[in-house]
């Protein structure tokens, strides 16, 4: 790790010494911050040889007052030396992040702020990227539109991406994931129970998930018609699997040992089942609930573009795709990555209270 913080610090300062060198040629009132930034930048690198400006504070100063600058002039001409300063504050924003990460707090709330502000941080800059390049760069909002006038898209349109969450999110992927996991783990409690269930259901099931969803889509809308049912039902095929093979693999990891004295105790099979396997087989659950939750935004989005009422995340990208609007399609990509965010960050936050006993979770 410290190897690695001093390539990072050698390359920063190599780009605020080529920041400072071409504001100084072509010096002007427009670049006098540039320069400015790009002293402060040589004075954080020059830790190198003298150990002084080690805190991460200067780093994240180096990198927010950056990202302010650049926004604030990015729709006119950058001043000289501005994209060497750009990599510069980017590769310090770096170092901080890896400071920050390694830092000892005293308290689980400090910790936890850390947790949180650390990807806030990486996420803010690839914004900031993404901004810097389409419009500094002037790409063309067909081929990559820059998150500025998606926002404003996403804002205009508030109404429309609502009624495609509604429909796409609410009914299909949610009805058709709580439909698909809870059967499947169902079939798997069964299929454990008897070995004649296990060599017939379990291949039948694994024939299921390897049917491909651009095929099995237009045929559930041709059982269950163009509405949300058959785009959920194509949700229930593409997470009944996940689910099924990792609640059947959780329930084989109890060992004998626990099976015998749960016997001693006078329990019966489902009292072993509910208190010792299921329990045991939470992780797996939990790990199939979070594969899962992308598996069905993506089952509901796909299964959209093969017949849907006009309304729907599917639906709306296809048709503005034919029309060229490509800030309302990043506007209904962004809602759908929010709304898989927030459902896989709430999964892993039940998972981490209820499952807090296993190893993996007592680790971090």
């Amino acid at each position: 790790m410290k190897k690695l913080s001093n390539i990072l610090l050698t390359f920063a300062l190599f780009f605020s010494a080529m920041c400072f060198v071409s504001s100084t040629i072509s010096f002007s009132e427009s670049n006098i911050i540039v320069l400015i930034l790009s002293i402060v930048g040589i004075l954080l690198g020059l830790r190198l040889f003298f150990p002084f400006f080690a805190s991460f504070y200067y780093d994240l100063f180096i990198g927010v007052a950056t990202i302010i600058f650049v926004i604030l002039n990015l729709h006119e001409d950058l001043p000289i030396g501005s994209w060497p300063l750009i990599f510069s504050s980017w590769l310090y924003s770096w170092l901080a992040v890896e400071k920050i990460m390694q830092k000892q707090f005293e308290t689980d709330y400090s910790s936890t702020i850390r947790n949180f502000v650390a990807p806030i941080f990486f996420g803010v800059w690839i914004i900031f990227f993404w901004e810097v390049a389409t419009v500094g760069l002037k790409i063309p909002v067909v081929i990559l539109p820059s998150p500025s006038v998606i926002g404003i898209k996403f804002i205009a349109s508030l109404d429309i991406l609502w009624a495609d969450f509604i429909q796409t999110f609410v009914k299909s992927a949610l009805i058709g994931y709580l439909i698909g996991c809870s059967s499947g783990l169902l079939i798997a409690i069964l299929i454990d129970s008897s070995p004649f269930l296990k060599r017939g259901l379990l291949p039948i099931g694994n024939f299921i998930s390897a049917l491909p969803i651009i095929g099995v889509a237009p045929i559930m809308v041709m059982w269950f018609g163009f509405d949300w049912e058959s785009k959920a039902a194509v949700v229930v095929i593409m997470t009944f699997f996940p689910m099924l093979v990792n609640t059947i693999t959780g329930l084989s990891i109890s060992s004998q040992i626990e099976k015998d004295l749960m016997k001693t105790y006078g329990a019966s099979y489902s009292q072993t089942l509910f208190f010792l396997r299921l329990h045991g087989a939470a992780p797996f659950i939990f790990n199939a609930l979070k594969i899962n939750s992308t598996l069905a935004l993506i089952g509901a989005i796909v299964a959209e573009f093969f017949g849907t009422p006009i309304v729907g995340v599917g639906f709306r990208i296809s048709t503005e795709v034919g029309r060229m609007n490509l800030d309302m399609v990043w506007a209904e990509i962004t809602v759908a990555a929010l709304v898989g965010t927030i459902t896989y960050g709430i999964i892993t936050f039940i998972e981490k209270r209820l499952t807090f006993w296993h190893p993996s979770i007592r680790g971090n």
